[in-house]
């Protein structure tokens, strides 16, 4: 490719057509792509943002790596603890009681996920004690009969500090009169908030010792937390810690036990790319109508330039170059607003929420109400690339079909 054939390109470009429609046609394909590459820029963050969030606030209840037995409760919990101190990558770690319970307040009540926690072992920086909006960090004590519930389940109750809630747990005791609910009341003494709605609605803490007596667990536990230091490494650390203890354990991470929706996820990224992909492959076929259009209307230069000697590839340049070039500035308008409205769409949306007076994400029907964004030049550099490529190859059959006109047809009558 030459420089005359760049500059004929570019002049066709920036010429006024004698045919306004194709002028209309060029501008409506340059729209298409800008309106292309600016969703799928923007969804593809959002969605990203919508990922790392959620990983976020799972990890925030979840653990990294978890250890259980399944014998019913861990009894010498110390002793696997120091086996699993020893795996490079472990941080921290700490012993918890999980099970199911009833929480009853006044003529209210509500099913829970109740753990038990010892707070001197809490460390976690993620961990709904680091996310208390009233209470103390400790005010969880040995014998003290206190709770941590959600925000959104203390709102529920109308309840706040100091306030009494009753804990039935589903294993009762058994007497003469039949089996009777064990239940025990609590005095609320923190309040958390994750930011998700499943969890501080149905998701409360107890100590571990008080949870032990409710739950008569005869001094065992649940399992055992595990922290790490690279949470994408959660998986290999998993079976390093699995291969050093026997077949009695149940060792799992955090990627295992929520890969179905981690996967949906990704194939959920994957469609709305293809979807959205979809925008910019329309503006590609207009830019094919306007390229066709332009060559039937440039039959006579055409000719003019075939018997000046031009061959037939320097030809298929000069439209090549005019179709590239709306691609070029369709997807660089559309790169600039996609990248300005991701970084910006924790304003914007706000912003939209109290204009038109609407919530688009409720806090009681999504797991995460907020509305963040993860910009990621790889993924911006992808649609850059796949735009470009789409609009090159939409110039590929009106730039041949120009190569082919007979210098003496198009002549003819001139």
């Amino acid at each position: 490719m030459t420089p005359l054939e760049v500059r004929i390109g570019l002049r066709y470009t920036r010429a006024r057509r004698r045919n306004r429609y194709i002028s209309f046609i060029s501008l409506i394909s340059i729209l298409g792509i800008v309106i292309g590459v600016w969703a799928l820029i923007t969804v593809l963050s959002v969605m990203n943002g919508f990922e790392k969030e959620l990983r976020e606030k799972i990890l925030s209840v979840a653990s990294h790596v978890t250890i259980k037995t399944d014998a019913g409760y861990l009894g010498d919990w110390g002793a696997v603890a120091n086996i699993a101190k020893r795996v490079d990558g472990v941080t921290e770690l700490a012993p918890f009681i999980l099970a199911q319970g009833l929480i009853v307040h006044g003529r209210s009540s509500n099913g829970v996920l109740i753990r038990g926690v010892d707070p001197a072992m809490e460390v976690f920086d993620s961990g709904p004690l680091n996310h208390l909006t009233s209470g103390a960090f400790d005010s969880l004590e040995k014998g003290s009969w206190n709770i941590v519930v959600g925000e959104a389940l203390a709102s529920r109750f109308g309840v706040e500090i100091g306030d009494k809630l009753t804990v039935i747990a589903p294993e009762g005791r058994v007497s003469v009169a039949g089996v009777i609910p064990k239940l025990r009341r609590f005095e609320v003494s923190g309040i958390f908030r994750l930011g998700m709605f499943e969890y501080d609605s149905a998701f409360v803490l107890l100590h571990i010792d008080d949870a032990a007596k409710l739950f008569q667990t005869g001094g065992g536990v649940t399992g055992i937390r595990l922290s790490v230091s690279d949470i994408y490494q959660a998986p290999s650390i998993r079976q390093q810690v699995a291969d050093r203890l026997s077949s009695n354990f149940i060792v799992s991470d955090w990627t295992w036990e929520h890969q179905n929706l981690f996967k949906a996820l990704q194939l959920e990224r994957r469609v709305m790319f293809l979807i959205l992909l979809l925008i910019v492959a329309v503006a590609a076929f207009n830019i094919v109508s306007t390229l066709i259009m332009v060559v039937t209307d440039k039959e006579p230069d055409v000719a003019i330039l075939s018997t000046l000697g031009l061959g037939t590839k320097s030809i298929m340049s000069i439209f090549i170059i005019q179709g590239t070039l709306i691609g070029i500035v369709g997807t660089t308008i559309g790169m600039l607003l996609g990248v300005t409205t991701a970084l910006n769409i924790e304003t914007l949306v706000p912003f939209l929420e109290s204009v038109f007076r609407v919530e688009f994400f409720p806090s009681n029907v999504y797991f995460i109400s907020e509305f963040p964004a993860d910009l990621r030049w790889a993924d911006v550099t992808r649609v850059v690339i796949v735009s470009l490529l789409i609009t090159f190859i939409a110039t590929l059959y009106p730039a041949w079909r120009a190569s082919k006109i007979n210098p003496a047809d198009a002549l003819r009558y001139e």
